[in-house]
């Protein structure tokens, strides 16, 4: 009887079940808080984006050529940002008429954290074009090929995308070595183009 083992097990009075019981429930009580935090957390979040999401334009409502991004604070809207220069995004072609129902649904999702991916979602852009609107969610591990399935999946439930909705992967590093994409050439855009002085 000198191991404390020995003892529960010699021990026919049943309190050890009782501790045990009382512990399992004290953990399932410390889960059920943790979560209602979380849940309600997460309603706030919804609640302060809304305040300011209820008086912006809509996509739909633009005309021209026009980008919306919306990107977790601290992460610039850029390939060549550190949080997304491993990543890629996930893009979406969308005839006019429903990129306005679509960027409110993917936003809410993200927001609502509905990706279950931890902190892999970066952001998300809608694209407004003349004869078509592009929405894409851009992530930061482009290599991780479970989590960017289940983006393209949660994406496809999120925004009730038809079964043959083509939807097109692209990591950042590709994007960037695309000729006459903006990327790179931003910088020798800029470079080239400097303002001159009229001197007599």
């Amino acid at each position: 009887m000198n191991n404390k083992f020995d003892a529960l097990k010699d021990d026919d009075s049943g309190d050890h079940d009782q501790n045990e019981e009382n512990s399992t429930q004290k953990d399932g009580e410390k889960e059920k808080t943790e979560r209602d935090k979380n849940q309600n957390s997460s309603k706030r979040k919804v609640e302060q984006f809304w305040k300011f999401y209820s008086h912006m334009v809509r996509p739909g409502d633009l005309t021209g050529h026009s980008d919306f991004h919306l990107f977790k604070e601290g992460i610039k809207p850029m390939w060549e940002d550190d949080a997304n220069k491993n990543g890629g995004k996930w893009i979406i072609r969308l005839r006019k008429g429903l990129a306005s129902r679509c960027w409110e649904n993917l936003i809410l999702a993200m927001l609502g954290e509905q990706f279950m991916v931890g902190e892999e979602i970066c952001g998300a852009v809608v694209s407004v074009r003349f004869q078509e609107d592009i929405i894409s969610i851009w992530n930061k591990t482009a290599s991780d090929q479970a989590t960017t399935a289940r983006i393209r999946d949660t994406l496809r439930r999120v925004l009730n995308l038809p079964p043959n909705t083509i939807m097109e992967y692209k990591t950042h590093t590709d994007s960037i070595k695309m000729p006459g994409r903006l990327g790179p050439q931003r910088l020798l855009f800029q470079n080239l183009w400097k303002p001159r002085l009229n001197v007599p």
